[in-house]
């Protein structure tokens, strides 16, 4: 258990098939990322909200992730602007508190898209894009579930930012996330995956097996970089969680208003965190 790497521990228990990606991508592609991120300083742009057609709300995968990057971020004196839709821009106020700046992103036709994009980007001018488990068009342009059903009518097209902008990070879990284009031609010959992946790529991708995972991982390799803890306590994650659900926010598995992410109970998805903790700890890193 002691050699484990963040990436080893984030892709822990894949249900998805996603691990089988990782040849194609660098070995520490946390590092990589976190280390990209370090380099790009000034206004971070993090997008997140995936949108459950048998919940007809957006899944607990997502906003508590996009939460501990922009919580990171800003103990580093970063700016953070969270981007989202109807669907979520509750639930990211909620989370991130009533001064944090969260943008809802409306959701409308490919040209209205791109101009708002446009606009946005000019106006808040940022230095970095991180989308974590936020839906990609196919090549078609349409926009699909893991079960490939269309959600486009549920989605906003905030991918429009990441074709508008250089420096990005993708984080996602199952083939179908803004940032997975990178790998497009890849995806549809491996078992499991999407046969109609994302089209929308990145700089840096992070693959997991849950994306809020993937959004620690993430974390846990700034706090590496930096020597500061970072990360969520395991108490303010499950808070997070359980947050979520009383604001109408669904497993995305089950869909169910219950605690938990992707068929996860709460305990057995901390566990991960609980895991990078010890890790950072081992490197002379304590939990605060």
């Amino acid at each position: 258990m002691s050699d484990l790497t963040i990436e080893d521990i984030i892709l822990q228990k894949d249900q998805r098939g996603i691990a089988a990606l990782r040849p194609y991508l660098p070995e520490d592609f946390c590092t990589q990322a976190a280390q990209y991120v370090l380099d790009r300083p000034g206004t971070t742009l993090i997008t997140t909200g995936f949108y459950i057609l048998y919940g007809e709300a957006v899944e607990t995968d997502g906003p508590p992730g996009a939460l501990a990057i922009g919580d990171a971020l800003e103990s580093l004196g970063r700016d953070v602007v969270y981007v989202t839709d109807k669907y979520c821009g509750e639930v990211m106020q909620t989370l991130a508190g009533p001064e944090a700046a969260v943008v809802e992103f409306p959701i409308a036709g490919p040209d209205a898209s791109r101009e708002f994009a446009q606009g946005l980007l000019d106006r808040i001018d940022p230095s970095l894009l991180i989308s974590i488990e936020r839906c990609s068009p196919s090549r078609d342009g349409i926009y699909r579930n893991m079960r490939s059903v269309d959600i486009t009518q549920h989605t906003a097209r905030v991918d429009a930012l990441f074709d508008l902008h250089e420096h990005t990070v993708g984080i996602g879990d199952g083939g179908n996330e803004i940032g997975m284009g990178l790998l497009r031609d890849t995806i549809p010959t491996l078992p499991r995956l999407p046969q109609e992946p994302a089209w929308t790529a990145c700089n840096e991708l992070i693959i997991t097996s849950v994306s809020n995972w993937g959004g620690w991982g993430l974390t846990a390799a700034l706090s590496r970089l930096t020597g500061k803890n970072l990360l969520p306590t395991l108490e303010e994650e499950s808070e997070r969680i359980n947050k979520c659900v009383e604001m109408g926010v669904v497993d995305g598995f089950t869909g169910e208003l219950k605690a938990s992410v992707d068929g996860f109970p709460l305990d057995e998805y901390n566990q991960t965190l609980a895991q990078l903790h010890e890790l950072l700890s081992r490197e002379g890193i304590p939990t605060p």
